[in-house]
């Protein structure tokens, strides 16, 4: 494990950015996620 994290990165990482179809499946996602509180109890439905 100490070899794979003491490895430099390729690139720049700050230069990265998210493909638009990333973005439009996790916004798609969130709005289908729908989260209901009963009582000390959360239910989480995707709305599909």
């Amino acid at each position: 494990m100490e070899k794979i994290y003491s490895k430099k990165s390729i690139g720049n990482p700050e230069k990265l950015e998210p493909k638009e179809e990333t973005i439009n499946f996790l916004l798609n996602y969130s709005k289908a996620l729908k989260v209901v509180k009963y009582n000390n109890l959360e239910f989480e439905t995707l709305l599909n």
